[in-house]
């Protein structure tokens, strides 16, 4: 159903279900605009003009707030009640009963695998774990004081020239094989920029044991012939890259897609992704909740903080969401996967500091009042460092779980007939047409 444009005296009944009526106080002309999925069309209102010269009615949106790029199948999330489904799953059911691969195979496929399926698919990411040895070469070209990120999001971009086949993503069995080969290398190029940034040599992946399990055996692995990952800290680390698999349209998924709309290869567009996780706002969340957590230091210390945060001259790290205005689901089983893990590693004494900030937060009006609720970052870092991880391979931790993700974005929208190269307009606000003056 197109815009209809109704003249002044026409006006009054002329709106039917699904549509919103809008008048144009400039001209007295009245538009009726189709909603579909609670949503109108962008163009649809740059049809409005107040002249023939006009260029239109635009939206201005920092930020992305209220406005929706892309139709998508993938990925649900109700930020007022605190529900999160990848294809429909809730979250909390794909952390409890399956494993990382299945949940990837499930937000790539849009169904979850069968048995046979399982084992075809578990296969395949196995035997691409290893990286070519000029790969290796690459990384050992960083100074040995490089952050791992940026070893991360280089070392990717560079796979596009080792696969130079992966930019026929119009041939969907190579788009695929670039899709497999990245899920499976990206835990072993993480690992290997970690052991290069702290002077290791690189512990070869393993492909007797789990898509996590094997992850901590590069990560760790030292003179031992066979390494023997917990099995308590292999699921716990399963379950956050679960967690971190997808989430709708953020700020590094928008990035993927953005990139993938130029039709260029998987491995660029997971790059920029790459790129997006490493800014603070967004990847480095939980690395500022745990040096918030170590300059209170003390639970006696918690009142304090919060006041100062109310009066306006700190920020409550961990807690509030863009999307979320209710308990970030992730963060619910973050804190149960929290237990397990120190029940292992030993209580991190930050963990009490922790919960008494939540306690107290969660019981203070001005917090409850503003919807300020702990979101998936609050607890993650605890884990993390307890796993023995520095703050700087956090990011690293949410790269690795987010590509299936990225990947399924990246592939709808490349299939979606709708989308069409990025590029969204601006409202000039700078001067008027003038003249250099006679020479």
């Amino acid at each position: 159903m197109a815009i209809t444009e109704i003249r002044p005296a026409a006006a009054a009944g002329a709106t039917t279900a699904d549509t919103l009526t809008v008048r144009d106080d400039r001209t007295g002309r009245t538009y009726v605009l189709p909603i579909e999925h609670g949503a109108i069309k962008a163009t649809d209102l740059h049809a409005i003009r107040s002249s023939d010269e006009d260029e239109g009615l635009f939206t201005y949106d920092p930020g992305f707030m209220a406005t929706a790029a892309v139709k998508s199948g993938v990925t649900y999330i109700d930020g007022e009640r605190g529900i999160l489904r990848y294809r429909g799953y809730p979250i909390e059911e794909l952390a409890e009963r399956c494993g990382f691969l299945e949940v990837a195979y499930l937000l790539l496929h849009g169904e979850l695998p069968t048995r046979d399926e399982l084992v075809g698919w578990t296969y395949e990411i196995t035997h691409h774990t290893f990286i070519h040895e000029n790969v290796k070469k690459y990384i050992d070209g960083f100074h040995h004081d490089a952050h791992p990120m940026g070893m991360l999001m280089s070392t990717v971009a560079a796979l596009s020239t080792f696969y130079p086949e992966a930019k026929r993503i119009g041939d969907a069995p190579l788009r695929r094989r670039q899709i497999a080969r990245l899920i499976a290398k990206m835990p072993t190029i993480a690992a290997f920029a970690h052991r290069h940034a702290v002077g290791l040599p690189y512990a070869y992946p393993d492909n007797d044991l789990s898509y996590a399990g094997n992850f901590l055996n590069m990560m760790w692995k030292t003179t031992e012939l066979k390494y023997r990952p917990d099995p308590v800290l292999e699921r716990a680390l399963e379950v956050l890259f679960i967690l971190h698999a997808d989430h709708e349209q953020n700020c590094s998924t928008s990035a993927v897609r953005v990139v993938g709309s130029s039709r260029a290869d998987p491995y660029s567009a997971v790059a920029s992704g790459v790129g997006a996780l490493y800014g603070p706002l967004h990847g480095g969340a939980n690395e500022q909740v745990l040096r918030m957590l170590e300059e209170i230091g003390s639970v006696d210390r918690v009142p304090e903080h919060i006041a100062r945060v109310k009066r306006g001259e700190l920020r409550l790290m961990g807690f509030g969401h863009r999307v979320y205005k209710s308990y970030d689901p992730r963060a619910k089983l973050i804190k149960k996967v929290a237990d397990q893990v120190f029940a292992v590693t030993g209580r991190n004494p930050l963990l009490d500091v922790a919960l008494e900030l939540e306690r107290i937060a969660l019981e203070d009006e001005y917090f409850v009042g503003h919807k300020l609720y702990p979101n998936v970052d609050f607890y993650s870092g605890l884990i993390y460092q307890a796993m023995g991880f520095a703050v700087e391979m956090f990011p690293v931790l949410f790269a690795i779980g987010r590509t299936p993700g990225w990947l399924a974005q990246w592939e709808e929208g490349l299939l979606d007939g709708e989308q069409k190269i990025a590029r969204p307009r601006q409202l000039y606000i700078g001067p008027p047409e003038r003249h250099l003056p006679p020479a």
